[in-house]
């Protein structure tokens, strides 16, 4: 199978790794390459993850007549069918509610729209990027994940389009620092009381939060220590995640989507499927301060015959998120009692449409620190990534334009230096032939 040309200068792909496949540059894609500009419209952003795929993409706000006058057909149709549809085919949605606007990247001002897709549907989304075509308008796509390593081939062949990736982490960090400081509504919030009927969600100001723990929760789960401003180091992680969640109810239950076993899971009760504290030893363990209704084992109940014949699909898909949930929260507990932080932040998009496990957490956390770890949670949870990228993207070539204008300015100066020097040397070597003359005269 060919790969995508080692021709970006910008391109932080692993070149070494790919076999070379030469083709002519388009226009745009010289420009972008030789002349260090910043990329052309449109500009998005991928997080492509084993479960989900999440695109961000900025719609410029402040074009000048001259700019929308030249702007393209084909890049107005594409603005027009991303802001004005919430749906698209069968399973690409766009979240409006976590639309952000007035935001200044590179220079530009605009609005930040975010739009998600099952990564199981990717040959659909390119086949609907070729038929708007997206190809003709920009070479190259910045994206993060591990599908932009699995997907990479699959986009230079079918749209002739170049994926720049960036690391995943990065992105992560640098998107929820970005969304977080420019989101004018309050992206960061907690729950009170999450066990009771009056559980309210209540805004936390996160202008100044280090250090504190990253909990980003997808198919997989790690865990980051963030003690400053791009400062991070990953402490830990678990296998047990949203894809072991969504694979175990669909063997479980039948269901088909994440949404369909998180609606299960809310009509279920998993205190059928799971052993408790209490029905262990009657009652809480009062030595070791652990309430009755702990679960003391889960799926616990599922080695008796009798309870396996009553138990419903909704019970088993609500204990199988309670068991994913308790697994996490135990072990960010851990990392954060092991690092000092009393801080830590869930995110990812397996908290999707998910209070049960936010509340879950949110109760884990206070109850087994006695009040001293609060669990935080951010409205755009699982777009941190694909918004990091992009920022990424742009920030690279603002620092190669830089550069390179620096590297001009220098050479200018050398090229005026030498040409003084010049003058200066034809002046002094004017003054000595008219000494020499002038010596001439007098003998």
């Amino acid at each position: 199978m060919s790969s995508p040309p080692d021709s970006n200068p910008f391109d932080t792909t692993d070149a070494t790794s790919l076999p070379n496949m030469s083709r002519r540059l388009s226009r745009k894609e010289s420009i972008m390459s030789n002349g260090g500009e910043l990329p052309p419209m449109p500009w998005f952003g991928m997080d492509i993850g084993g479960t989900l795929a999440k695109l961000v993409y900025f719609e410029p706000l402040d074009n000048t007549p001259e700019e929308d006058e030249s702007e393209v057909e084909t890049l107005k149709n594409i603005r027009k069918y991303l802001t004005n549809n919430k749906v698209y085919g069968e399973t690409g949605h766009r979240d409006d509610h976590l639309q952000m606007e007035n935001v200044t990247i590179g220079g530009r001002r605009g609005s930040l729209h975010y739009i998600r897709f099952p990564t199981s549907e990717m040959d659909n989304f390119l086949e609907l990027a070729k038929s708007k075509g997206m190809a003709s308008l920009a070479s190259t796509v910045c994206a993060t994940g591990g599908g932009a390593f699995k997907f990479e081939n699959q986009f230079f062949l079918e749209l002739n389009m170049r994926l720049h990736k960036f690391d995943e982490l990065d992105s992560l960090i640098r998107g929820m620092e970005f969304v977080e400081g420019n989101n004018p509504q309050s992206e960061c919030y907690y729950f009170s009381n999450p066990k009771s009927d009056d559980c309210r969600k209540i805004p936390f100001d996160f202008s100044n939060p280090y250090p504190f723990l990253v909990v980003n929760i997808g198919s997989g789960v790690s865990m980051l220590a963030v003690t400053g401003p791009s400062t991070y180091r990953r402490v830990t992680g678990t296998s047990l995640g949203g894809g072991t969640f969504l694979g175990l109810c669909c063997l479980l239950t039948g269901c088909s989507s994440f949404e369909e076993a998180i609606e299960l899971a809310t009509l279920g009760d998993s205190t059928k499927v799971d052993k408790l504290v209490k029905d262990i030893y009657g009652g809480g363990y009062e030595k070791f301060d652990l309430d009755g209704n702990i679960v003391a084992s889960s799926f616990g109940q599922m080695m008796s015959k009798e309870k396996r014949s009553t138990v419903t699909r909704e019970d088993l898909a609500r204990a199988t998120l309670v068991t994913i949930t308790n697994n996490i929260g135990s072990i960010a507990r851990m990392c954060c009692l092991n690092e000092g932080i009393n801080r830590v932040v869930f995110i990812g998009n397996f908290l999707r449409v998910n209070t049960i496990s936010m509340k879950l957490l949110s109760y884990a956390m206070e109850y087994w620190s006695k009040g001293q770890l609060k669990a935080l949670f951010l409205e755009h949870e699982g777009y941190f990534g694909a918004v990091g990228c992009l920022l990424a993207l742009i920030a690279q070539r603002e620092d190669y334009i830089r550069k390179r204008n620096e590297k001009n300015k220098l050479q200018n100066g050398d090229s005026k230096d030498k040409m003084d020097d010049s003058d200066n040397h034809h002046h002094d070597l004017g003054g000595i032939l008219g000494q020499e003359s002038d010596n001439l005269v007098d003998k």
